[in-house]
């Protein structure tokens, strides 16, 4: 019997070329999203299903969970993708879109991690892999909360996995680097509001970000294929792997840096490098 997959935030990027991924394995594949009535052909793919889930409102993951449940009768791997971005300094976001943002990326995996728990014990065994980014590795300028989120869910997926690997339930969490998805365009961005000073740096700051991902990109020695976390996804679902994953050359890259510098120097040469207020 193929094994079935439930998947977040198919709609575009990671999640997209992760259904794509699994079909070709031949698992059956529940690809959600907030507006499935826009989607014309994942659904045309054989043994994958596409149906509305999102992640803030639990009515609907129960209701994608029994539907999965109803259809192909098991869930073996969740994969938790759906999120938002946010490209800026810290005051440039209200407290409402930083509640917002938690909500989705943070208590949104939980959320669906509640629907599917309990059935994933019941069988006595399942896999949850979580997105995250580098963002979630070591923190940056521009992505306060950002990387907040992604922190969280680096903590969220290491204690999930001790809690319940006595079910044969395993965790996982993949990070990818800087890839070329219509996520970075649709985060939310920050970096032009607000006036004087502070506006000011912000701009400053952008700049300079977007330089040191255009050399992590470069000294990575390729152009990152939106395939590359698909597989390490795949990876994850069929393989055993450490609880904690990267996908991509700059990631890799940036992996084995937080691997083999001191923490506090890490962030001392980082902090060295930024711009001054002039």
């Amino acid at each position: 019997m193929p094994k079935t997959v439930l998947i977040t935030g198919t709609s575009s990027g990671f999640g997209r070329v992760a259904v794509q991924r699994f079909q070709r394995a031949g698992w059956n594949v529940m690809a959600t999203m907030r507006r499935p009535e826009q989607e014309k052909t994942l659904a045309q793919l054989t043994n994958v299903a596409v149906m509305r889930l999102d992640v803030t409102d639990q009515t609907s993951i129960d209701t994608a969970v029994d539907a999965t449940l109803d259809r192909f009768e098991h869930i073996d791997v969740l994969v938790n993708n759906a999120g938002l971005g946010a490209h800026g300094l810290f005051e440039q976001y209200t407290a409402a879109e930083a509640q917002a943002l938690y909500a989705t990326d943070v208590f949104g995996t939980m959320n669906v991690c509640r629907g599917v728990l309990p059935h994933m014990r019941n069988q006595r065994s399942g896999r949850i892999i979580t997105v995250t980014s580098v963002a979630g590795l070591v923190g940056g300028p521009g992505t306060t909360l950002y990387s907040g989120c992604k922190f969280a869910l680096e903590g969220f997926t290491e204690s999930l996995a001790m809690e319940y690997r006595a079910w044969g339930i395993r965790a996982y969490s993949v990070a990818p680097g800087a890839f070329a998805t219509s996520f970075n365009q649709s985060a939310n961005d920050g970096w032009d509001r607000g006036s004087g000073e502070y506006a000011a740096y912000a701009r400053k700051m952008q700049t300079h970000m977007d330089a040191v991902v255009a050399n992590m990109m470069t000294a990575s020695g390729k152009q990152s294929d939106p395939a590359e976390v698909a597989e390490v996804i795949y990876a994850c679902a069929t393989e055993d792997r450490p609880i904690h994953n990267v996908a991509g050359a700059d990631a890799q890259g940036l992996a084995q840096m937080i691997a083999d510098t001191p923490r506090n120097d890490l962030l001392e040469n980082m902090i060295a490098g930024l711009p001054d207020l002039d």
